[in-house]
């Protein structure tokens, strides 16, 4: 059962982080990954998860279910930014946990990223594909057809259904092979995309301020009584259940936007990559966290005063902010089509951030021994995990060409807490074990921080509801079979514990 539990020697964490001419490159810096955080988190979660939430659990509340989601990533953030100072390592809460759990418990992690990153890569090139046909339609009056850009569980209001989301499955290979050339590249232009959107999203709000109508903020939380939505594919939304009103329809509303702050922990898989890390990883993960949860909750007040909640889930769950501007606010269709083509451009940067944070799992996973050391690969030339960049675009994009955003979406939230959970447990671990060794960034408030943390992302967890858990434990199901049947032979902390 020890074996189990076997611990990754922090000195051996410590000496794989130092630069060497075979490692990944330096090439990032705090404003580097600031604008990597930021590019990450403003995407999918603030222009689609806010209509879900709004529409289905929390109505114009759903400020108050960003609070709650940025209050449990703001202690998950201060547990990460201590573990990315003093282990300044590709991985992220893989890594931390391998030092501080145990093997098993870092597999579990490094397999739960892949739900995080990978699958956040694929709900977001699905909003990608939604908002591209908004564009076309606006621009060209043209749109791919239904079937060719939705999955085979969608139909359309006129009785069409999906095959394919082609539109998302092109998004991701271009951004594979933009990651493949380089990271810095690739930090360049995420940078640049920033400006754009964050431009774009001050915009709306201020010009969107004055088109609020008060009535639409009252009642602030959705009541029982609000009846039954019939959706589009054949659901059906009852307010009556107590996950869609009052105080739970928040927290499960908080759950869904979750959504929207996950880019922050993979400004963390990044460290092996960033010039100072040990300065610079705090940096990242606290300011592109603390500016965007501003942003959030501005944005989210505005867009819920222009249009009824309800409107979200039927004519508006698709380019929900486009179809709020067309609706409600007359005159300003250019701030539509201009929105439209900014979010275009910030979709991509998130999906870039998500698929460079899981291949960086991966890469530390191999070089560990857990899955094949081919996925530890560095391409001669640029120097990036290209098979493993590529094995990561197979698997995003059956998920993003075949399955619904909501899906996807709700099980990249699920596995993001889990994991947060864990890193929160892991600093009180690492307190204890570990207290001789140097911390650049210190968590505050040590055990409060930490213990509030796990019980906030927790009770997001049980807000997601029981059909998410399932499918979390059909997951960790799949990732055991792998663990026992490959991992445990392979280990090298296994065998270096065998010597």
């Amino acid at each position: 059962m020890s074996r189990l539990f076997v611990k990754k020697p922090l000195g051996q964490l410590l000496s794989e982080a130092a630069e060497t001419e075979k490692g990944l490159k330096r090439t990032l810096t705090a404003g580097s990954l600031v604008a990597l955080g930021i590019g990450a988190i403003i995407g999918a979660g603030i222009f689609v998860r806010t209509a879900a939430a709004a529409g289905g659990h929390a109505g114009p509340a759903v400020t108050l279910s960003f609070i709650i989601a940025a209050f449990g990533c703001a202690l998950a953030g201060l547990c990460y930014a201590e573990f990315a100072s003093m282990i300044p390592i590709a991985g992220s809460a893989y890594t931390y946990s391998y030092a501080t759990l145990g093997e098993l418990v870092a597999w579990i992690i490094g397999w739960d990223l892949v739900l995080e990153y990978a699958l956040g890569a694929a709900t977001v090139a699905i909003g990608w594909s939604q908002y591209l046909n908004n564009l076309l339609a606006t621009v060209f009056h043209f749109t791919i057809p239904f079937e060719w850009s939705h999955s085979p569980f969608q139909v359309s209001d006129a009785g069409v259904h999906g095959i394919i989301n082609l539109p998302a499955i092109f998004i991701l290979l271009m951004l594979t092979l933009l990651l493949i050339r380089g990271t810095q590249e690739s930090a360049m232009v995420n940078t640049i995309i920033v400006i754009v959107k964050v431009a774009i999203v001050l915009l709306f709000i201020v010009l969107g301020w004055h088109f609020m109508n008060p009535a639409n903020h009252t009642p602030y939380m959705i009541p029982a009584d609000a009846g039954v939505v019939h959706m589009n594919d054949g659901s059906v939304v009852d307010y009556s259940q107590p996950r869609h009103h009052g105080w739970l329809g928040v927290l499960a509303g908080a759950g869904v936007v979750f959504f929207a702050f996950i880019g922050f922990d993979a400004v963390s898989t990044a460290a092996q990559e960033t010039k100072n890390p040990k300065k610079a990883m705090p940096i990242g993960i606290l300011v592109s966290l603390a500016i965007c949860t501003v942003l959030y909750i501005l944005f989210s007040h505005v867009l819920t005063g222009v249009a009824p909640y309800k409107d979200f889930l039927k004519a508006g769950s698709e380019a929900s902010v486009a179809y709020a501007i067309d609706t409600y606010m007359h005159g300003y269709g250019w701030l539509s089509l201009l929105i439209t083509v900014a979010i275009l451009a910030g979709f991509s940067s998130v999906i870039l951030v998500m698929l460079l944070g899981q291949t960086r799992v991966f890469y530390s996973m191999a070089n560990d021994g857990l899955v094949p050391a081919t996925f530890a690969k560095l391409h001669p030339k640029y120097r990036t995990p290209y098979k493993s960049q590529w094995l990561f675009f197979v698997f995003t994009a059956i998920f993003g060409g075949f399955i619904p955003d909501h899906i996807v979406g709700n099980m990249t939230s699920i596995g993001t807490l889990f994991a947060f959970v864990l890193v929160c447990i892991g600093v009180l671990v690492m307190r204890k074990s570990n207290p001789e060794v140097p911390r650049p960034f210190k968590t505050p408030l040590v055990p409060v921080v930490p213990i509030l943390g796990a019980l906030v992302c927790g009770s997001m967890i049980f807000g997601l509801g029981e059909e998410n858990w399932l499918r979390l434990g059909v997951w960790l199901l799949v990732g055991f079979i792998i663990y026992f049947g490959y991992s445990v032979k392979h280990s090298k902390a296994r065998k270096l514990q065998q010597q």
